[in-house]
């Protein structure tokens, strides 16, 4: 009884709101721009956004959505690799001042894309908007890594290690693996069978975070006053630049880790569908919610550094916040925090699963080929109200990068591999934000971005990619015995073989095969409607359009 009165309070709440919007502000809020050179792919934004269970998440949700992406994993565990990688405490706390800035710039260019066109997707909507020839190209091309690199595998690795450490239990390869499979596998069915539990349990998971993080800053506060068993807080600040590194690549790859850690400021972008009033919304959680998270991992960092020594946190591995509560309160709080990082974990790893299944989602209705036929992928199978076969496509890639590397090495190249590809969408993003710009100046834009901002993160974006092939000292990455490069590589290799599949399915098979790829769309039972291509042999095609011509004469 009380969940139907809860719906329908929401419900009624919203058609209020929507009824104080002025006549242009509710035309905004449907679809910004019906220009049809700029509607991104097949389907039409009505049609985008049917099906699934509707417009149901506020401000203070995706606020929480935002915060809940963003602090999960990176805080609490890749300090000590960035450290490691710049060799100062004072370098380590500037790369995450810039990565600060470089997501808030990010950001913005993200919010004047996802204003204009509030649908699921993020970045495959913007890239279709902009690179529309070769006609999938840009989708195939971001599917590829969106699907080969949308896995959550560090989070459940973290999960795994920060429960091991809680159970005075030593990480083995396998009993590691099981608890990080086990993990994958809850999420997947909380979100695929429980929908709105899972959004609950999504935003308490997020609230109880920044108490978390709130506390480690004010411990360090506590710890900084020299009130506290730490023998000496200021130390790491004394001659914070000591050690630097001079290695560029050293800078480009911690920096990767940075905006890995800050990687979440545009969780809603992916999931505009199920969000009330999307441009409003955007405009206020997207700030908001980066905003909290900048502010507790600088104040965070500082406590950490006054809790350790440069030598213990360069050692402490994935379990730096755990070395900072023993080093404050003892082994006991050790034990006791590395639960409160695992549940930080879990909720990281039950936001990024939510919105990942979505954009799997999106580009399953997009028509891109999928194994047993794209109807299924892009529905909202067995509930009708959330995407199992995303969730599913989800969790293939998940499974395989848990078990088929060693865990000592995973952790790292994860981090590095997932942030190149990445930086490559993001340099095509701020390209065809000013080709839009210049191309279509009277397109409706309820928020834009001051252009120096996007310069900026435009030249970030290409250092990005340039620094990381520079050889470092000694030529050894941080995760030996991998060659340096072979991030770059990989990432650049994932992006290719987008190109390559695209090829072979837009141009090789049909000219082998002598057959067209004809679009059509079709409404599914649970009200999704998706875009389908399908094979056609010439004379078929020819056939068709005499009989249509016939019939219409």
């Amino acid at each position: 009884m009380s969940t139907r009165w809860w719906s329908r309070s929401s419900k009624k709440q919203e058609e209020d709101h929507t009824s104080e919007l002025s006549e242009k502000d509710q035309r905004i809020q449907k679809e910004p721009n019906d220009d049809t050179d700029l509607n991104p792919g097949e389907l039409t934004f009505e049609e985008d956004t049917a099906g699934g269970l509707g417009r149901h998440l506020g401000v203070t949700s995706c606020t929480l959505l935002i915060v809940g992406r963003i602090i999960g994993t990176g805080i609490f565990s890749t300090p000590s690799s960035i450290l490691s990688g710049v060799g100062s405490v004072g370098a380590s706390l500037m790369l995450w001042v810039l990565g600060f800035l470089l997501s808030f710039c990010g950001l913005f260019i993200w919010l004047e894309f996802g204003t204009m066109f509030p649908r699921s997707g993020g970045e495959k909507v913007y890239l279709e908007a902009v690179y529309r020839k070769p006609k999938y190209l840009a989708t195939v091309v971001f599917a590829a890594n969106a699907i080969l690199l949308g896995f959550t595998a560090s989070g459940c690795i973290v999960f795994a290690s920060n429960i091991l450490v809680a159970a005075n239990q030593i990480a083995g390869q396998w009993n590691e693996r099981g608890i990080a499979l086990g993990v994958i596998f809850f999420v997947t069915l909380l979100h695929g069978l429980t929908p709105k539990t899972g959004v609950f349990i999504m935003n308490l998971l997020s609230i109880f975070k920044i108490v978390i993080l709130v506390f480690v800053v004010v411990t360090g506060w506590v710890v900084l006053s020299g009130k506290t068993r730490v023998a000496d807080p200021h130390y790491n600040f004394r001659n914070a630049f000591a050690g630097s590194s001079t290695s560029s690549y050293e800078y480009a790859t911690a920096t990767f880790k940075v905006l890995n850690a800050y990687a979440g400021w545009s969780n809603v972008n992916y999931v505009m569908n199920n969000v009330r009033n999307p441009v409003r919304t955007l405009k206020i959680a997207g700030p908001l919610g980066l905003g909290i998270c900048a502010v507790l991992y600088l104040l965070a960092n500082v406590a950490y550094f006054a809790a350790a020594t440069k030598t213990e946190i360069d050692k402490s591995g994935v379990t730096v916040a755990a070395l900072f509560f023993g080093n404050v309160f003892g082994s006991t709080a050790e034990r006791a925090l590395s639960v409160f990082i695992a549940l930080s974990a879990l909720g990281n790893v039950i936001t990024v699963t939510f919105a990942a299944s979505r954009v799997n989602q999106e580009l399953a209705k997009e028509g891109i080929p999928l194994p047993f036929g794209n109807k299924f992928w892009a529905s909202n199978w067995p509930t009708g109200k959330s995407p199992l076969p995303g969730l599913i496509i989800h969790l293939i890639p998940s499974i395989i990068v848990i078990v088929a590397p060693p865990p000592t090495i995973v952790y790292p190249f994860i981090l590095d591999v997932e942030g190149y590809p990445q930086q490559i969408i993001n340099l095509f993003i701020v390209i065809g934000l000013f080709y839009l710009r210049w191309k279509k100046p009277d397109a409706v834009r309820p928020f834009k971005v001051w252009w120096p901002l996007a310069v900026f993160f435009l030249a970030a974006a290409v250092f990005l990619l340039v620094a990381p092939f520079l050889r470092p000292p000694g030529g050894v990455g941080d995760t030996p015995p991998l060659p340096y490069y072979l991030y770059c590589l990989v990432g650049i290799g994932i992006m290719l073989a987008g190109v390559l599949y695209w090829a072979v399915w837009r141009i090789v098979l049909p000219k082998v095969f002598g057959y067209e790829l004809i679009p059509r769309k079709e409404k599914l039972d649970d009200g999704t409607i998706v875009a389908l291509v399908c094979c056609c042999s010439s004379a078929r095609l020819m056939h068709d359009l005499f009989m249509r011509y016939y019939v219409e004469v």
